[in-house]
């Protein structure tokens, strides 16, 4: 195992925006190259760490703050974590920031027309039907990142564009070495 300094990048937006898409084709670069890395993923963390939460503001900021503490634990302890959250409240995203302190804070841009086109699940219909409350896009807010590290624009670029982006951010801020990957 290579010696490695651990951090958190932190993919924010609307459901179905690519954040997930994009941070699982980064986590198979960086374990290629030998980095230990840990998805945390909000539809995973739901079934089992947070399954207890509903969707209220309380009950998301609830789910943002136990997430941060297991990411804060792998961060100092030289882990690579990429977590996946719609997180959509910037108070929220701030406390993690300070609380992680290696942190990368990386907007997943994308319209709500091109999310709901991409929304394999029906979550935006359900929503717009009245069948799903507070959701965030349809009768609940995201509020967009002020001064995020990176942006995303995945309705304009391909996945392997924002991926590469990714990557030399990572190598910018020095987390990780400069290599060709591709």
């Amino acid at each position: 195992m290579k010696e490695q300094k651990g951090f958190t990048a932190w993919f924010t937006g609307l459901p179905c925006c690519g954040k997930t898409t994009v941070a699982d084709r980064v986590a198979d670069i960086l374990e290629s190259k030998g980095y230990r890395v840990e998805r945390l993923d909000g539809d995973i963390v739901r079934k089992g760490l947070t399954s207890d939460l509903g969707f209220t503001k309380e009950d998301r900021d609830l789910n943002i703050e136990r997430v941060t503490f297991v990411a804060k634990l792998l961060t100092r302890n030289g882990v690579i974590v990429l977590a996946t959250f719609v997180s959509p409240y910037r108070e929220r995203r701030q406390k993690t920031r300070e609380e992680i302190g290696d942190f990368i804070e990386i907007y997943t841009k994308c319209p709500v027309k091109v999310c709901m086109e991409r929304d394999v699940k029906g979550m935006y219909q359900k929503a717009l039907a009245g069948e799903i409350k507070n959701f965030t896009g349809v009768d609940d807010p995201y509020e967009e990142p002020l001064d995020p590290e990176l942006i995303l624009d995945t309705e304009m670029e391909t996945v392997e564009e924002s991926v590469d982006k990714v990557v030399h951010k990572f190598e910018e801020l020095g987390y990780i070495n400069k290599s060709n990957y591709h």
